[in-house]
């Protein structure tokens, strides 16, 4: 069971496009991060240590993605917003902290809807801009 799911994983992130796959990463850090509190609230120690560091190596992958030349501002505030994101894992697996796990799914969940919704304007974009040159 767990190798077809492994299999369609890998196929489902080898076939998708980097906006796609962003997504997904957002996906998986909001979604281990709720696994995370839901164990914290049953007292689940090393499981909530498991999926907290699930989400906080997610994190630390779209921290390390940023491209600092391109990016400017927007990837200064980016970096900034991750760096606050891992302090509250810290604290929610130090302190047993369910407030920064919600911060975590909150910030989480707002730049995931921030990113879809770019995503959706840029293809716009191209679709229009892709019109305009065939006609």
């Amino acid at each position: 069971m767990y190798t077809s799911i492994n299999q369609y994983r890998t196929t489902q992130v080898s076939t998708s496009s980097p906006e796609k796959i962003l997504l997904m990463l957002y996906d998986g850090a909001i979604n281990f991060s709720r696994i995370a509190l839901d164990k914290m609230e049953k007292k689940d120690i090393p499981g909530k240590g498991t999926f907290i560091g699930k989400a906080q190596a997610i994190v630390g992958e779209l921290m390390n993605t940023l491209n600092h030349e391109i990016g400017g501002a927007i990837t200064q505030n980016l970096e900034q917003l991750y760096i606050y994101l891992i302090n509250e894992y810290v604290e929610a697996n130090i302190h047993n902290s369910p407030k920064a796990l919600e911060n975590t799914i909150k910030i989480l969940t707002m730049l995931r809807g921030t990113w879809s919704e770019a995503i959706e304007i840029v293809k716009k974009e191209r679709e229009t801009g892709l019109a305009r040159h065939a006609g």
